[in-house]
Parts: C-alpha cells; structure tokens; sequence
C-alpha cells in the first residue's frame, strides 16, 4: 500500500512541474520555414544512399522544390552525422573551420573535411542561408535492424513534415 502512495504522489507532482524550455521540441513554424519554396540538400553524412532516400522523401512530400545550388535556396537542409554549430566552410587554403552568425570565422584546428566517427544519430537541421542561424533541428537512432541503415534521413524529413504539415 505504501508503495502505491508513494507512485501515486510522484505522478502527481510530476504533472504539474513546469517543463524546462530547452526540455521542449522545437517546433518547425517560423516564418522562414513556412514561407519557403526551395531548399538545397546538403548530404554530410558521408554514405549516399542515406543523402539519396532523404532527398527522395522530400520530392515524395513536395513540399519544396529541391535546388542545386545554395544561392538559389530559400533554406538548406543539412543532414550530419554532428549537431549544427554554425555555418561551414572551407575556406581557399583548404582549412575547415565554421562561420557564426555574427560573421566571425572559427578554423578547425586540423582540418575536418569528413566527420566519420562512430555514428549513433543522425541529425537533420533547417539552416537560413542568408545568416546561417538553425531554424529548426531534429536527430534520429541511425540504422538498425527494423528501421533500414539508410532510412535515417528520409524518417528525419518525416519529422520535419509532421510539425509543418503539407
């Protein structure tokens, strides 16, 4: 009986403690995101067939036109095998490093042309390309037995469909 009481008071208080921001999703409804038409992908994971089942959910969903080339973009889809830390770049010298949102360029220490350590997530983030700031991000367990190994990203793309809708 006592066990009960103690289960019963630690639902209870758990449902009316507020949920840390950071705590909750990020939902998909800037203005950015929903105004935009196109979208360049960018495939960093390093395996493309996991690029290529993505970008073909995406055309599946149509909700944006898939573009080639960056400048020609409303957003980039970036899908890593790392978190989004800011822009990328790899500047003329061949050295890797990112660019903040401020503009101020932060070079790898050793250049990183290919972030292909053992990978457990995935991660799919929604970048502005005009300021590079993340609109949206989300990650997901890569490969498996029930969910495919190159299936990541397409799950990924469904995620980001789900919070926006058609």
């Amino acid at each position: 009986m006592r066990n009960y009481a103690c289960l019963a008071i630690l639902i209870f208080t758990n449902l009316f403690l507020p949920i840390p921001a950071a705590a909750q999703k990020q939902l998909a409804k800037s203005p950015g995101i929903l105004s935009a038409k196109t979208v360049y992908f960018d495939n960093r994971t390093g395996d493309d067939s996991v690029g290529t089942v993505a970008v073909a959910q995406l055309k599946k969903w149509g909700r944006f036109q898939v573009v080639h080339e960056k400048h020609k973009a409303d957003l980039i889809l970036l899908l890593s095998a790392d978190p989004y830390h800011g822009g990328y770049i790899i500047l003329a010298s061949g050295q890797t490093g990112t660019v903040d949102a401020d503009g101020y360029i932060q070079e790898d220490v050793i250049p990183n042309y290919n972030r292909l350590a053992p990978v457990r997530d995935a991660c799919l983030t929604v970048i502005d390309p005009t300021t590079g700031k993340s609109l949206w991000t989300d990650s997901h367990v890569w490969g498996g037995l029930l969910t495919g190994k190159n299936s990541v990203g397409a799950r990924l793309v469904q995620k980001l469909q789900k919070q926006i809708g058609k």
